[in-house]
């Protein structure tokens, strides 16, 4: 399942000619844009992003100034997209990072093959698996959630300076980013902090002051940041102590544990 069957990359290329494949194609536009061209549509894409196109498509791709991409065919999908789409590439650090680790470990022996290429398909699937119409947000509520998941654990991060730089009232961001992620931006941060804080409290069991622990998970005062914890987990940091197994695990720990 998700198995990567082949990974390719085009240098600057101004059009691929008429085509179709009976597995999925992805395809990682690392620069440039075009148009991506189907019986019965066209979609444009640029750079950082990724066209998702189910099995039997026939399609071609032009662009008068050039583009390069990153290129893969992959067998059995968990992916519900019916028609082909153009998708950002969200996370892009992570989504570009798998897309060039495939194409490397692809060309690299038979046995890297086999032993990597089934976690990097496994990995980019459920990265965009995310990005399927029901796990969508719009726009602009990603571009907000990105920002945050960014820069939660920087004490200096401004959450309403960065705000005010959207063509947006405050009080229309607040509702449509509650509306679709169930708590306002200052709520989502302030969560993501704490849950950091929890994780640093796990790893940095001795030796770390609860304002040391504070600032590395976002958070400027100390007793504010003791304040929250203590509300949410039920007890101070200093005397927290995560069930085995339960404590929280960040985005870094995750794809370690993945890998």
């Amino acid at each position: 399942m998700n198995e990567i069957l082949y990974v390719g990359k085009h240098a600057v290329t101004y059009s691929v000619n008429w085509h179709a494949h009976e597995t999925w194609e992805l395809i990682y536009c690392t620069s440039g844009h075009g148009t991506l061209i189907f019986r019965d549509r066209e979609l444009h894409y640029r750079a950082d992003t990724i066209a998702i196109i189910p099995p039997n498509t026939p399609h071609c791709n032009v662009d008068s100034d050039g583009f390069t991409n990153i290129h893969m065919n992959l067998s059995d999908c968990v992916l519900t997209f019916r028609e082909p789409v153009v998708l950002p590439a969200e996370p892009r650090e992570v989504l570009h990072g798998l897309f060039t680790a495939s194409f490397y470990y692809y060309s690299r022996s038979e046995a890297e093959r086999s032993m990597l290429l089934p976690l990097y398909g496994q990995l980019i699937i459920s990265t965009l698996s995310l990005l399927q119409p029901e796990h969508l947000h719009s726009e602009l509520v990603q571009r907000i959630e990105n920002q945050i998941l960014h820069n939660y654990p920087d004490p200096d991060f401004n959450l309403n300076a960065y705000l005010q730089t959207l063509p947006f009232s405050f009080a229309y961001l607040k509702r449509m980013f509650k509306q679709e992620v169930g708590l306002t931006p200052l709520q989502f941060l302030t969560e993501k902090r704490l849950e950091n804080a929890a994780g640093n409290l796990s790893a940095f069991s001795e030796g770390v002051s609860i304002s040391e622990i504070a600032r590395m998970s976002g958070f400027n005062e100390p007793l504010y940041f003791s304040r929250l914890f203590k509300k949410k987990y039920g007890v101070s940091p200093r005397n927290y102590r995560p069930e085995k197994g339960s404590e929280p695990v960040s985005n870094a720990d995750e794809m370690k544990i993945m890998l």
